[in-house]
């Protein structure tokens, strides 16, 4: 997968792709409007981060490149990849329990904090993409 040139697009099956690690200074793109939101990116080679209506979604450290992210009722399913492994903070319920699946096999369940936020590390090799899906229980 590409880094993404344009910081965030829309992609034909109407997720959302974003993100350019390869850049050494930071780059924003505020007011992208999609499906009724608003969308803000801000990313670079050490951080990646979406909001959408100001509400913190994602964050990577270092910066990633994400494509396909497609949020949903219980559900948060993307494909991302970088220059090395990554910690990714998800925007999700306040103290609920979800089960992560990375590249198809499920690496358990993780429950968020009071802030609903729920971190998880990944490993990237080669700029690999790794699909990852995060189901609500």
């Amino acid at each position: 997968m590409a880094v993404i040139s344009e910081l965030l697009r829309v992609e034909a099956d109407g997720t959302i792709s974003f993100g350019d690690y390869t850049l050494d200074a930071k780059a924003k793109l505020d007011n992208f409007q999609h499906n009724g939101a608003v969308y803000k990116v801000k990313t670079y080679k050490d951080i990646t981060k979406l909001e959408c209506n100001d509400i913190f979604v994602y964050e990577s450290v270092p910066g990633t490149a994400v494509s396909n992210f497609n949020r949903e009722e219980g559900k948060v399913s993307f494909s991302t990849t970088g220059m090395e492994g990554a910690q990714i903070t998800l925007g999700l319920e306040p103290e609920t329990e979800y089960e992560i699946t990375v590249d198809g096999e499920s690496v358990g369940a993780m429950s968020t904090n009071l802030g609903g936020k729920l971190s998880l590390s990944v490993e990237i090799e080669n700029e690999k993409e790794v699909a990852i899906s995060v189901n609500k229980r």
